[in-house]
């Protein structure tokens, strides 16, 4: 049966692949319906998909019983806390880039509450955005594609920047490995600066304080009013496995509105 299935996944894949290379216009469709065929497969055929102990491993940590250390520390993920997630694991590796992998399938799909522009992490940060959901599996764009540019606060003054694998605007592209790091705002950075997301508007695609990387050099352009640079990402996309999507549900009650008290009179 096993194999059966490796083969059909193989012939829909070279299906898929030969309608590419020919250039028959937009294969969205064609995508989608292979990703529905195939997120059944790829959760039999995944690495690690059939082991039982990783089944009841993270059956239980979805269902509240005691989790593995490897489950409670990617739910402690710094700025996951208060966040509804789903656990996954990688089934499947899209092309490199200079700086890795630019794209991953996961075994989760719409539906296990996956939507696009969620956040993915990893125990040791962020990972990439969902950009694309099938019924049982999702396509995620990992940090480092330059297609992805993620807002950023940096250093304990929480200066606020961006972080992209493209060259950022007046600077080099960044070496392979890195990101390209350019503040939107004068301040300062110095090498050893932790950077974490600033956040998106109703939590998508980032939620705020989710650990990006650590500042790795820092320039100063001429006629540039802050500093550029580069860093290195959290997580290696090279050797990802259990990952969490983050399911945060927008904002529905309004802050509290206060009234400052008057300085008194001098």
């Amino acid at each position: 049966m096993r194999r059966r299935l490796l083969l059909a996944a193989v012939a829909l894949t070279a299906l898929a692949l030969l309608l590419d290379l020919s250039g028959v216009g937009d294969l969205g469709v064609v995508r989608r319906a292979a990703a529905a065929a195939l997120g059944p497969m790829e959760r039999l055929v995944g690495p690690g998909a059939t082991d039982p102990a990783d089944a009841a491993r993270l059956r239980a940590a979805v269902t509240g019983g005691t989790s593995s250390a490897e489950v409670d520390r990617l739910l402690a993920t710094p700025g996951t806390g208060g966040t509804r997630v789903v656990l996954a694991r990688v089934v499947a590796v899209g092309q490199s880039g200079p700086a890795g992998p630019e794209r991953v399938t996961l075994d989760v799909g719409a539906r296990d509450g996956v939507e696009v522009d969620r956040a993915v992490v990893a125990e040791q940060g962020l990972v990439g955005r969902v950009v694309s959901v099938a019924p049982w599996t999702c396509d995620v764009l990992l940090v480092g594609s330059p297609e992805v540019t993620v807002g950023v606060r940096v250093g304990a003054a929480g200066v606020l920047g961006e972080a992209s694998g493209a060259a950022a605007v007046g600077a080099a592209a960044p070496d392979p490995g890195t990101l390209s790091l350019s503040l939107v705002e004068r301040g300062a950075m110095a090498p050893g600066d932790p950077v974490v997301t600033l956040g998106s508007v109703g939590g998508r695609p980032f939620v705020p304080g989710i650990r990006v990387g650590t500042v790795r050099g820092v320039r100063t352009g001429v006629g540039r009013l802050a500093p550029s640079g580069t860093l290195v990402p959290a997580v290696d996309t090279t050797s990802l496995d259990l990952v969490a999507v983050l399911l945060a549900p927008a904002r529905s009650t309004a802050r509290p509105v206060l009234t400052p008290t008057p300085a008194p009179a001098r």
